[in-house]
Protein backbone atom coordinates (compact mmCIF):
# COMPACT_ATOMS: atom_id res chain seq x y z
CA UNK A 1 0.00 0.00 0.00
CA UNK A 2 1.50 3.06 -1.21
CA UNK A 3 1.76 6.20 1.22
CA UNK A 4 -0.84 8.56 -0.30
CA UNK A 5 -3.60 5.38 -0.03
CA UNK A 6 -2.20 4.86 3.77
CA UNK A 7 -3.04 8.80 4.10
CA UNK A 8 -6.52 8.33 2.55
CA UNK A 9 -7.41 5.65 4.72
CA UNK A 10 -6.45 7.83 7.46
CA UNK A 11 -8.13 10.71 6.74
CA UNK A 12 -11.47 8.98 6.06
CA UNK A 13 -11.47 7.39 8.95
CA UNK A 14 -10.67 10.13 10.86
CA UNK A 15 -13.65 11.76 8.77
CA UNK A 16 -16.47 8.54 9.86
CA UNK A 17 -15.15 8.88 13.62
CA UNK A 18 -15.92 12.56 13.50
CA UNK A 19 -19.69 11.56 12.04
CA UNK A 20 -20.27 8.89 14.74
CA UNK A 21 -19.52 11.56 17.34
CA UNK A 22 -21.54 14.16 15.78
CA UNK A 23 -24.78 11.48 15.60
CA UNK A 24 -23.99 10.99 18.74
CA UNK A 25 -23.98 14.03 20.28
CA UNK A 26 -26.93 14.60 18.34
CA UNK A 27 -28.88 11.92 19.47
CA UNK A 28 -28.10 12.68 23.01
CA UNK A 29 -29.58 16.23 22.50
CA UNK A 30 -32.31 15.47 20.54
CA UNK A 31 -33.73 13.13 23.71
CA UNK A 32 -32.58 15.57 26.02
CA UNK A 33 -34.55 18.60 24.19
CA UNK A 34 -37.70 16.31 24.23
CA UNK A 35 -39.45 17.64 26.99
CA UNK A 36 -39.84 21.42 28.14
CA UNK A 37 -37.34 22.23 31.19
CA UNK A 38 -37.55 24.33 34.38
CA UNK A 39 -36.01 27.86 33.14
CA UNK A 40 -37.54 27.20 29.36
CA UNK A 41 -39.20 30.13 27.97
CA UNK A 42 -41.80 29.44 25.30
CA UNK A 43 -45.03 30.52 23.59
CA UNK A 44 -48.12 28.40 24.30
CA UNK A 45 -51.04 27.94 21.94
CA UNK A 46 -54.22 26.96 22.60
CA UNK A 47 -55.37 23.93 20.54
CA UNK A 48 -58.87 24.84 19.58
CA UNK A 49 -58.40 27.99 18.81
CA UNK A 50 -54.78 28.64 17.66
CA UNK A 51 -53.86 31.77 19.70
CA UNK A 52 -50.91 32.16 21.83
CA UNK A 53 -51.29 33.03 25.73
CA UNK A 54 -50.43 36.62 25.97
CA UNK A 55 -49.98 39.60 28.70
CA UNK A 56 -49.46 43.09 28.46
CA UNK A 57 -49.34 46.34 30.62
CA UNK A 58 -52.95 46.73 30.51
CA UNK A 59 -55.11 46.42 32.92
CA UNK A 60 -58.95 45.12 33.26
CA UNK A 61 -61.18 47.83 33.83
CA UNK A 62 -63.42 45.34 35.54
CA UNK A 63 -62.87 42.96 37.71
CA UNK A 64 -59.34 42.64 39.77
CA UNK A 65 -57.98 45.50 37.86
CA UNK A 66 -54.51 43.76 37.66
CA UNK A 67 -52.94 43.25 34.46
CA UNK A 68 -54.70 41.66 31.73
CA UNK A 69 -54.06 38.02 29.75
CA UNK A 70 -55.61 37.44 26.69
CA UNK A 71 -54.90 35.02 23.42
CA UNK A 72 -53.58 36.54 19.99
CA UNK A 73 -53.25 35.37 16.46
CA UNK A 74 -49.77 36.33 15.65
CA UNK A 75 -47.20 33.97 16.06
CA UNK A 76 -44.01 36.61 16.47
CA UNK A 77 -46.15 39.12 18.74
CA UNK A 78 -43.08 39.78 21.50
CA UNK A 79 -45.45 39.28 24.46
CA UNK A 80 -46.53 36.02 24.44
CA UNK A 81 -43.26 34.72 26.01
CA UNK A 82 -43.46 33.07 29.52
CA UNK A 83 -40.88 31.24 31.95
CA UNK A 84 -41.45 27.99 33.14
CA UNK A 85 -40.63 28.26 37.06
CA UNK A 86 -41.27 26.05 40.11
CA UNK A 87 -44.59 26.63 42.27
CA UNK A 88 -44.68 29.71 44.65
CA UNK A 89 -41.81 29.93 47.24
CA UNK A 90 -40.13 26.89 45.52
CA UNK A 91 -37.17 26.54 43.02
CA UNK A 92 -36.23 23.84 40.07
CA UNK A 93 -33.45 22.91 38.69
CA UNK A 94 -32.78 24.65 35.41
CA UNK A 95 -32.45 22.06 32.56
CA UNK A 96 -34.60 19.54 34.03
CA UNK A 97 -37.56 18.20 32.44
CA UNK A 98 -40.74 18.90 33.67
CA UNK A 99 -42.91 16.20 35.20
CA UNK A 100 -46.68 15.61 34.61
CA UNK A 101 -48.32 16.49 37.66
CA UNK A 102 -46.10 18.96 38.76
CA UNK A 103 -47.14 22.27 40.28
CA UNK A 104 -45.52 25.25 38.10
CA UNK A 105 -45.18 29.05 37.48
CA UNK A 106 -45.69 30.71 34.58
CA UNK A 107 -43.79 33.75 34.67
CA UNK A 108 -44.78 36.47 31.35
CA UNK A 109 -41.15 37.23 30.33
CA UNK A 110 -41.52 40.86 29.14
CA UNK A 111 -43.63 42.51 32.49
CA UNK A 112 -42.23 39.76 35.04
CA UNK A 113 -45.63 39.00 36.40
CA UNK A 114 -47.01 35.54 37.04
CA UNK A 115 -50.06 33.65 35.82
CA UNK A 116 -52.76 34.27 37.96
CA UNK A 117 -56.23 33.68 38.91
CA UNK A 118 -58.64 33.92 41.84
CA UNK A 119 -62.26 34.76 42.18
CA UNK A 120 -63.53 37.12 39.27
CA UNK A 121 -65.32 36.75 37.18
CA UNK A 122 -64.08 37.19 33.71
CA UNK A 123 -64.86 40.47 31.84
CA UNK A 124 -66.86 38.72 28.61
CA UNK A 125 -67.71 35.32 29.49
CA UNK A 126 -68.43 35.13 33.36
CA UNK A 127 -65.84 32.65 33.29
CA UNK A 128 -62.88 33.09 35.72
CA UNK A 129 -60.84 35.96 35.69
CA UNK A 130 -57.29 34.88 34.38
CA UNK A 131 -54.53 37.66 35.21
CA UNK A 132 -50.51 38.31 35.24
CA UNK A 133 -49.74 39.07 39.03
CA UNK A 134 -46.69 39.92 41.05
CA UNK A 135 -43.71 41.97 41.06
CA UNK A 136 -40.26 40.82 39.75
CA UNK A 137 -41.08 37.29 39.59
CA UNK A 138 -42.67 37.38 42.94
CA UNK A 139 -46.37 36.94 43.81
CA UNK A 140 -48.58 34.00 45.96
CA UNK A 141 -49.81 30.84 45.82
CA UNK A 142 -52.57 31.71 43.33
CA UNK A 143 -50.06 31.81 40.98
CA UNK A 144 -49.50 27.97 41.33
CA UNK A 145 -50.86 25.69 37.75
CA UNK A 146 -50.63 21.69 38.05
CA UNK A 147 -49.48 20.58 34.49
CA UNK A 148 -51.91 17.85 33.63
CA UNK A 149 -50.41 15.46 30.62
CA UNK A 150 -49.42 12.03 29.49
CA UNK A 151 -46.77 10.27 30.46
CA UNK A 152 -43.83 10.68 32.59
CA UNK A 153 -42.75 14.33 31.54
CA UNK A 154 -44.04 17.78 29.32
CA UNK A 155 -43.24 16.52 26.03
CA UNK A 156 -43.07 19.52 23.62
CA UNK A 157 -45.35 17.89 20.90
CA UNK A 158 -47.69 16.74 23.47
CA UNK A 159 -50.84 18.70 24.38
CA UNK A 160 -51.47 19.62 28.07
CA UNK A 161 -53.35 21.30 30.36
CA UNK A 162 -53.00 23.46 33.91
CA UNK A 163 -55.55 23.47 36.94
CA UNK A 164 -55.45 26.15 38.87
CA UNK A 165 -54.33 24.77 42.81
CA UNK A 166 -56.33 27.85 44.82
CA UNK A 167 -58.83 27.13 42.50
CA UNK A 168 -59.41 23.85 40.53
CA UNK A 169 -60.45 25.91 37.47
CA UNK A 170 -58.74 25.10 34.34
CA UNK A 171 -56.50 27.48 31.77
CA UNK A 172 -58.51 27.75 28.71
CA UNK A 173 -59.71 30.10 25.99
CA UNK A 174 -64.33 30.82 26.14
CA UNK A 175 -63.93 31.86 22.11
CA UNK A 176 -65.18 35.65 22.94
CA UNK A 177 -62.97 38.49 22.10
CA UNK A 178 -62.12 41.83 23.79
CA UNK A 179 -63.34 45.40 22.00
CA UNK A 180 -60.87 48.37 22.24
CA UNK A 181 -58.03 48.95 23.58
CA UNK A 182 -57.08 45.35 22.85
CA UNK A 183 -59.85 45.03 20.01
CA UNK A 184 -59.35 41.59 18.69
CA UNK A 185 -57.50 39.95 21.52
CA UNK A 186 -59.35 36.64 22.82
CA UNK A 187 -60.22 36.22 26.28
CA UNK A 188 -58.88 33.75 28.23
CA UNK A 189 -60.47 32.29 31.56
CA UNK A 190 -60.63 29.78 34.30
CA UNK A 191 -62.99 27.34 33.21
CA UNK A 192 -64.68 25.29 35.18
CA UNK A 193 -64.51 21.85 33.52
CA UNK A 194 -61.54 20.32 31.28
CA UNK A 195 -62.40 20.26 27.62
CA UNK A 196 -61.02 20.88 24.05
CA UNK A 197 -60.58 24.61 24.58
CA UNK A 198 -58.23 23.96 27.51
CA UNK A 199 -55.31 21.63 26.16
CA UNK A 200 -52.44 23.76 25.22
CA UNK A 201 -48.87 23.11 22.52
CA UNK A 202 -45.56 24.48 23.57
CA UNK A 203 -44.77 26.08 20.46
CA UNK A 204 -41.58 28.75 20.15
CA UNK A 205 -38.89 28.95 22.36
CA UNK A 206 -35.74 28.15 23.76
CA UNK A 207 -35.76 25.03 25.75
CA UNK A 208 -33.32 24.57 28.41
CA UNK A 209 -31.63 21.26 28.89
CA UNK A 210 -29.34 18.58 30.22
CA UNK A 211 -27.31 16.25 28.56
CA UNK A 212 -24.55 14.09 29.60
CA UNK A 213 -21.45 16.52 28.16
CA UNK A 214 -23.11 19.62 28.70
CA UNK A 215 -24.82 20.94 32.47
CA UNK A 216 -26.35 23.83 31.13
CA UNK A 217 -27.82 23.98 27.27
CA UNK A 218 -30.25 25.54 25.28
CA UNK A 219 -32.02 24.20 22.40
CA UNK A 220 -33.83 26.84 19.75
CA UNK A 221 -37.19 26.04 18.22
CA UNK A 222 -36.58 25.93 14.47
CA UNK A 223 -39.23 28.74 13.89
CA UNK A 224 -37.06 30.70 16.41
CA UNK A 225 -38.95 33.02 19.33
Amino acid sequence: MSLFDRNTMSKNLNILVLLCVILFFNHALGKSARYVSCGSVLKLMNSATKVRLHSHDVKYGTGSGQQSVTGVEEKDDGNSHWVVKAENGKQCTRGEPIQCGSIIRLEHLSTNKNLHSHLFPSPISNKQEISAYGSNGVGDTGDNWKLICDGSFWDRKGEVSFQHIDTDVYLGVSGRQFGRPISGQAEVIGDFSISSSSQWLAMEGLFIHKNEFDSRTVSHDPSEL
